[in-house]
């Protein structure tokens, strides 16, 4: 067969500049994009363009309109909201302010744009787009610019990434922001779970969503609220009773504590509004419970991103880049998106006109007890189904959930309790220089079991992170897995980065061990165990009703023994059997993983020449509205 790879060495950004902006509200994980923007741009050969405080920063031009530099997004990537600045712009909706925008753009030679931002910001781009040409003719009959300008700058160019906390683009399975809202939702409602328990109270927590219930809905199944109120589901008449009968329902059964959650956008059928305070009136007047209101307002845009959100930005924002490269004048303004856990490429306007449906789907340390403990359960499910022929108790529908720290298990690109790990390294991330964990984005170094290093390699670590440190003053981070060399130790590569870089840089270590392993849950992880988990109990249920015979089960097929596992694009069962091919047995991981493929975007970010396959970046493709028999599959 012909070979199809494509690398990015063979995608050359010579000649094209790119503008990267914020528009309309901000969105933790927008920083993280920006620096994948400009990282990969600088990367290929292209000038990159910061547009300050979003299209009005486009309108106005001037110093709002700067080249940026590789170091300019040095430690961004762990800080919240936009350092590039996010404003509504009222001029740029008249054409007289995409007039001024396009002489801004054109005279700095930009006509690929790359837009963070909602629905609003993103048809604004496109509505750009469109207009290009007409405005460029209009430019050249008032002389600001000439003939031959308009045609070497004829068409534009644009890519979107969504950045919003809602989760309300459709086309996207989650939106740049929405985990870190979520992590700061749950941070508060586990903070007020303690004080209501002491006190037996009820509190009703309002988190934002106007339009659109996503936070509402899943922080609810994140902390096991009593009762959510969203806009999309506005509850049936005589709501109010059953509520109220459910929260009497839970303190009899010894509870105690409620916790209601209502989206600031929740409505009753008639359109009515239903607001927190008037829940709270409710409870008091028909239980007589003590309880509070609490309005999360805008802490939910605050703080810093998840690690769930840094990845995703950074992937999008690279993907954005090699969607520019290969734009031609004829292809739609298109946007990047997250499909199961795949990126791909949709058009703009198909997301944008897409109405959503009336109901929301809501869709490394190996430390040895862990490591082992989600090995041995992935083969002795192997081992139980391979016993059946000799015991037919074992003749029982068989499945089995990923849920390790290291992310390990063969047949799923996620795993429970991966997620939170990484976000526990995150918060000790400013902290140190050399760490003993996984590799996370933003690292200057990563050494890990799966690639082998020898000294040349540090060699060369070590000198990239001393010349970085001399031209610029910021901060490096160097990470090591506990099991990725019996002789290069923490210890040993802590000496070596301390020696050689002295009177440039200090040097610490932190190895995190089990602290990867401890604290709450993620609301990542929260949500995945609990949708994988009543998948999979649906699943043994099906199977259950399929191999009952003659007043008894007996199931001995290759498909009634399974892993549930995300693959790519969703969750899948599949016979573990068949996943033997895939299995490192000696090793005990999977013989590929595919998180190793975003191994040369580290590299990249953190400016290393690096080969990076892009043969399997997103194309181009169509929504798919799901059927209600599809929704209800999910």
């Amino acid at each position: 067969m012909p070979d199809t790879k494509k690398f990015i060495e063979n995608l050359s950004g010579a000649g094209k500049s790119i503008g990267v902006l914020t528009s309309g509200g901000d969105a933790q994980g927008m920083n993280a994009a920006v620096r994948a923007v400009v990282r990969m741009g600088i990367y290929v050969g292209a000038k990159v363009y910061f547009v300050h405080e979003g299209y009005q920063g486009m309108v106005d031009g001037g110093d709002n309109i700067k080249e940026a530099s590789w170091e300019s997004v040095s430690s961004m990537l762990q800080v919240g909201g936009t350092v590039i600045g996010s404003a509504r712009c009222k001029d740029f909706r008249t054409h007289e302010g995409r007039l001024r925008a396009a002489l801004n753009l054109v005279q700095r030679g930009i006509t690929n744009l790359c837009v963070i931002g909602g629905d609003g910001s993103l048809t604004g781009a496109n509505l750009f787009r469109e207009e290009w040409s007409g405005l460029l003719d209009e430019l050249v009959q008032s002389g600001q610019i000439s003939e031959e300008a308009a045609q070497t700058h004829s068409a534009l160019h644009i890519v979107g990434m969504v950045g919003s906390i809602d989760n309300d683009f459709c086309g996207t399975d989650m939106t740049i922001g929405t985990d870190s809202a979520l992590h700061r939702i749950i941070e508060v409602v586990d903070a007020i779970m303690t004080t209501a328990q002491s006190h037996q109270r009820t509190f009703v927590l309002e988190v934002m969503g106007r339009h659109c219930g996503y936070l509402a809905l899943v922080s609810a199944l994140a902390c096991g609220a009593d009762w959510v109120l969203i806009p999309e589901m506005p509850p049936k008449d005589g709501w109010e009773e059953q509520m109220c009968h459910k929260l009497s329902e839970s303190r009899l059964r010894g509870s105690r504590l409620n916790i209601i959650i209502v989206a600031e956008g929740a409505t009753d059928r008639h359109g009515n509004p239903i607001s927190s305070n008037a829940v709270k009136d409710l409870v008091v007047r028909c239980l007589g419970f003590d309880t509070r209101v609490t309005i999360l307002g805008h802490v939910q845009r605050g703080g810093t991103p998840s690690a769930f959100d840094r990845i995703l930005a950074s992937r999008m924002g690279v993907e954005a880049v090699l969607a520019l490269l290969e734009a031609s004048p004829g292809t739609p303004a298109c946007v990047v998106s997250l499909c199961g856990n795949q990126a791909v490429r949709l058009p703009l306007m198909e997301c944008v006109q897409m109405v959503r449906n009336s109901t929301t789907v809501v869709s490394i340390d190996n430390n040895n007890n862990k490591y082992k403990m989600s090995c041995l359960a992935y083969l002795g499910l192997m081992e139980l189904q391979a016993a059946r022929s000799k015991h037919a108790e074992l003749c029982v529908p068989m499945v089995m959930v990923p849920a390790t720290v290291s992310n390990n298990i063969p047949g799923s690109d996620l795993s429970i309790g991966a997620d939170t790990a990484l976000n526990a390294i995150t918060d000790v991330r400013r902290h140190t220089l050399v760490s003993e964990c996984v590799c996370v984005w933003g690292a200057d170094a990563a050494y890990i079991y799966e690639e082998p290093f020898d000294i040349r390699d540090l060699q060369s670590n070590v000198k990239h992170l001393t010349e970085k440190m001399k031209t610029s003053i910021q901060r490096g981070l160097v990470l090591r897995n506990e099991n990725c060399s019996e002789n290069y130790t923490t210890d040993f590569i802590y000496q070596l980065y301390s020696e050689e870089g002295k009177g440039v840089f200090d040097c610490r270590k932190n190895v995190l061990g089990h602290m990867q392993q401890g604290g709450a849950p993620s609301p990542f992880d929260r949500n995945f165990g609990t949708k994988i988990a009543a998948k999979a109990m649906q699943w043994i249920s099906k199977k259950l009703k399929e191999f009952y015979r003659e007043g008894h089960v007996f199931a001995n097929s290759e498909d009634s023994a399974c892993l549930l596992g995300m693959r790519r694009r969703a969750l899948v069962f599949q016979p573990v059997i068949q996943l033997k091919d895939e299995t490192d047995f000696v090793h005990r991981i999977p013989k590929e993983q595919w998180w190793l493929r975003l191994r040369p975007l580290m590299k990249i970010l953190a400016k290393y020449k690096t080969s990076y396959d892009v043969s399997d970046s997103g194309q181009l493709e169509h929504i798919v509205r799901l059927r209600a028999k599809d929704i209800s599959a999910i």
